[in-house]
């Protein structure tokens, strides 16, 4: 597998929005230094929902965008999803939380799906495009950085599996706005999975503790 880019982005605003958004990435040819909060130079804008430790880069398999590309009949030029690094040969679906890979010595480790949002749906040039995101199941991969360092287009990758039970992360996109099982809740949480969704997922079982306790 190999590094086929690395997108970073600089703060801009969509057409008709006030606020400002990283979304637009440009493709650059040359080495690219990465700490625990991602790509150095790439514009986080929106802090609530994006970027942290957690969802320090954004990853693509290549096989998912060639799958866009043939759903939305154009080119998914690179960085059209926000992402930082697109994967030669990837197909989302077959990455669980916990995976790691390795480029040169730089780790990431999967942590969440990319969810949709109105951003992205701009970006899109289409209004209902987070329906369409959620259904197809491919979501992009937050990952965290386990080992800082230098990243340059056209290195090997190798993805190492996670050895504990895997969580696919589209199983985790999947969950958005459905109703969860116990056991769906603690499989989730059993997992190494990014800080926001976890924050998702422990009131609930919060609750369910305090219920048990009245009953």
């Amino acid at each position: 597998m190999k590094l086929l880019a690395i997108c970073v982005g600089q703060a801009g605003r969509l057409p008709g929005k006030s606020y400002k958004t990283g979304i637009y990435k440009t493709q650059v040819n040359g080495p690219v230094l990465i700490d625990e909060l991602g790509l150095v130079g790439d514009a986080v804008c929106n802090k609530k929902h994006h970027g942290g430790p957690d969802q320090a880069i954004l990853i693509e398999g290549s096989l998912t965008l060639d799958w866009w590309a043939t759903q939305l009949r154009r080119d998914v030029p690179f960085g059209t999803f926000g992402e930082n690094l697109v994967m030669e040969g990837l197909d989302n679906r077959d990455v669980a939380v916990g995976d790691r890979f390795h480029l040169g010595d730089v780790v990431l480790e999967a942590t969440s799906p990319r969810s949709p949002c109105n951003t992205l749906a701009a970006r899109m040039g289409d209004l209902g495009f987070s329906r369409a995101f959620l259904k197809a199941g491919r979501p992009g991969i937050y990952c965290r950085v386990i080992s800082a360092g230098t990243l340059q287009p056209g290195g090997d990758v190798r993805h190492e599996f996670y050895p504990g039970e895997r969580v696919p992360v589209p199983d985790l996109l999947a969950s958005i706005g459905r109703k969860l099982s116990d056991a769906e809740r603690s499989r989730f949480l059993s997992a190494p999975i990014g800080s926001r969704w976890r924050d998702r997922l422990q009131p609930a079982l919060r609750s369910i503790s305090r219920n048990r306790d009245v009953w």
